[in-house]
């Protein structure tokens, strides 16, 4: 998993199929974390290398190229997957329904289009705002 988190990963499709998915939400903001410590290190010993305080801007320009950008295109990519998921599947309707984490929040159980943790029987309604 922190291969994923290193490399990347963006999940895909076959992510709605598995019974653990890839990329979550929490997954998304670990991974920010995990490289922006490792880029934090890496600009403590490249600006301690150059001695020059003033290039504060490398550290900058390394978050935004390799946490800040592909976590938001991973969110971006796993809020698709999940518009499409909730779509085509029972557990996408229901209340008890998590996006964020594609989990059944009354089974604690990931969902995935081959696994309903209720089997439809503890299925209700989101609530409508009308």
């Amino acid at each position: 998993k922190i291969s994923n988190l290193l490399m990347f990963q963006e999940g895909s499709i076959d992510d709605s199929y598995s019974s653990e998915p890839v990329v979550t939400t929490g997954s998304i903001i670990w991974g920010v974390l995990l490289r922006s410590l490792i880029i934090m290190l890496l600009s403590f010993f490249v600006v301690e290398q150059l001695s020059d305080r003033s290039a504060w801007w490398i550290a900058f320009f390394g978050f935004w190229l390799f946490a800040a950008y592909p976590a938001y295109k991973q969110f971006m990519q796993f809020n698709k997957r999940m518009a499409d998921f909730q779509e085509s599947t029972l557990c996408g309707s229901c209340k008890h329904f998590n996006s964020g984490g594609q989990l059944c929040t009354l089974y604690d159980e990931h969902v995935s289009k081959e696994h309903i943790p209720c089997g439809g029987e503890d299925w209700e309604p989101k609530e409508s705002l009308l």
